[in-house]
């Protein structure tokens, strides 16, 4: 029933009231008038007066209860009756709740059956470009193959040609100069034809590498699959009810000091219903203080004493839980024997995420990635699997110290005797180092497959490009600045200055202003290298 029913029956009820306490009253008027005429008829006019002053009395009074009792009645009417009206809008709402969480959830469904149909399509699309590609290259090929046979029919009638004119002048010298004669003329075929095999032979050679390196590619991406979704840090904790945040909060703001300096994050109480927010550099301290809070709110006792208790106690189990971590990544990977911190460490990076990429899930799916390209070119399939591993490692302790992870996680492995492959790998993955080992290469290569696959990493494509658009405005904005290209999927930004206006002091401090202007402007993960080059060029013409 409605609200606005409800309230016409009320106003009905109180129109009821009135006529009530009029039939009454005509009700006592009667029997007064009949007591008064009994009374004259008998018995004198002052007790009738009374008698029916006493009727009234009582018939008042009665009237008055009576419409009390009604008015009573009526407001319980109404409190049950809202009471049901809003018992059915609850419900009602709940319902249109309830509808709402499956249309998102449909609509969820259909874009990713639709990002997967875009994918597919993508493929085949590039499948068929290839192909077409590969029969261009065939029939390039058929023609060459032409052209080759007709160039050797014309080289054979010459040569022969020139055979017979040898011969006649042979026949004029002596038999040491014919001898001589002979051998340079077959000296000079024999290495004509030997630079010809060879330049086929290369030629075929590149291609064969092309194609084996593109196979490889695709069977290690084929063989290896890891889900599409990535685990990323809790930074948010659902809190029950808005009282809670007071109690948070404490008196005077006590509770919240208390925790901030128990576990050095921020912690954010905003007008953000049902939420506060947990804010880190640190991704482990920001899943300690997030998992404190959420049973300090469960527990429901928040007070100084209590809040270090729990921040204690969860320290000790994320510790342990870090541990059981990086052992399970390195019995899943295969590769016992690992130092107790690095193993450790690796346990750390479940709590790092790169654009929502799980660092530690990266980190197992580049050394089974790395060990079947190791496989199919012949290589140790157990040391590039090592090395896929560790690559990432840095990333533990980037947060801590100064430089990219590559360097720090180089620096870190080697105090623990890891071998020179592993170490070059770790620390050349991004081109910072020389490559001295083919398992780097194959570390960058998986690295990249890892990375750039559908469902990897929440990054758009449209963002990663205003990214690097960004990286260059901000480079080419600086005076002085002729050219900036950012290379290395945005690691390194590349500018050229004008040598006429800059000289070498000063490359130093564009440099320094260019990444100064970054770090300020841009939100980014790990480092960007910013390398200024000033070439001087001088061109004279001789006439």
């Amino acid at each position: 029933m409605s609200y606005p029913i409800v309230l016409a029956q009320a106003e009905s009820a109180s129109l009821i009231v009135p006529i009530v306490v009029g039939v009454v009253a005509l009700i006592i008027g009667v029997v007064a008038t009949v007591i008064f005429s009994k009374a004259a008829g008998g018995r004198n006019v002052g007790n009738a007066r009374r008698e029916a002053d006493d009727i009234l009395s009582k018939a008042s009074s009665e009237a008055e209860t009576r419409k009390k009792q009604l008015e009573l009645d009526f407001r319980n009417e109404l409190i049950s009756r809202r009471e049901a009206f809003e018992k059915e809008t609850d419900q009602a709402r709940n319902e249109m709740k309830e509808t709402e969480r499956r249309l998102t959830k449909r609509e969820d469904n259909l874009d990713r059956k639709l990002d997967t149909l875009t994918t597919k399509e993508k493929y085949l699309d590039d499948l068929d470009a290839k192909i077409k590609a590969r029969e261009a290259v065939i029939a390039g090929k058929e023609g060459e193959i032409d052209q080759i046979m007709a160039q050797r029919r014309e080289l054979l009638e010459k040569s022969i040609y020139e055979q017979k004119q040898v011969l006649l002048r042979i026949a004029n010298l002596s038999l040491e100069d014919a001898k001589k004669e002979a051998l340079r003329l077959i000296e000079e075929d024999v290495s004509r034809e030997a630079a010809m095999v060879i330049q086929h032979r290369m030629a075929r050679a590149e291609d064969e590498a092309k194609d084996n390196a593109l196979k490889i590619t695709l069977q290690a991406i084929q063989r290896y699959a890891s889900e599409h979704t990535a685990a990323s840090t809790v930074n948010a904790v659902a809190i029950p009810s808005d009282d809670l945040k007071g109690r948070v909060i404490g008196r005077e703001g006590r509770n919240i000091r208390a925790f901030e300096k128990a576990t050095g994050v921020d912690v954010i109480v905003d007008d953000t219903p049902g939420v506060i927010v947990v804010s880190c550099f640190d991704p482990v301290r920001r899943a300690i203080a997030a998992e404190s809070l959420q049973k300090l709110v469960e527990d429901g006792r928040i007070h100084p004493a209590r809040i270090e208790e729990i921040v204690e106690q969860v320290g000790k189990e994320m510790a342990q839980r870090i541990v059981k971590l990086g052992k399970d990544a390195m019995i899943e990977v295969n590769l016992p024997g690992l130092h107790p911190r690095i193993s450790e460490m690796m346990g750390r990076l479940q709590y790092r995420t790169s654009y929502g990429q799980n660092i530690l899930r990266h980190s197992v799916e580049v050394a089974y990635l790395c060990q079947v390209i190791a496989d199919e070119l012949g290589l140790d399939g157990a040391l590039a699997r090592r090395c896929g591993f560790l690559h990432d490692i840095g990333k533990a302790m980037d947060h801590d110290m100064e430089g990219g992870h590559p360097a720090i996680g180089m620096e870190f492995a080697k105090k623990y005797g890891e071998r020179e492959e592993v170490l070059n790998a770790i620390g050349g993955h991004h081109n910072d180092i020389p490559s001295t080992s083919p398992y780097t290469p194959i570390v960058m290569a998986a690295d990249a497959i890892s990375g750039a696959r559908p469902g990897a990493r929440r990054e758009t494509l449209e963002k990663y490009i205003k990214r690097l658009q960004q990286l260059e405005e901000i480079a080419t904005n600086m005076p002085g600045v002729k050219q900036a290209f950012a290379i290395q999927a945005g690691r390194e930004v590349r500018v050229i200055v004008d040598p006429e206006r800059v000289d070498d002091g000063t490359c130093s401090v564009i440099a320094r202003d260019i990444a100064k202007k970054v770090s300020e402007e841009m939100t980014f993960p790990g480092e960007i290298r910013i390398t200024v080059l000033r070439e001087m060029r001088t061109v004279e013409y001789a006439r």
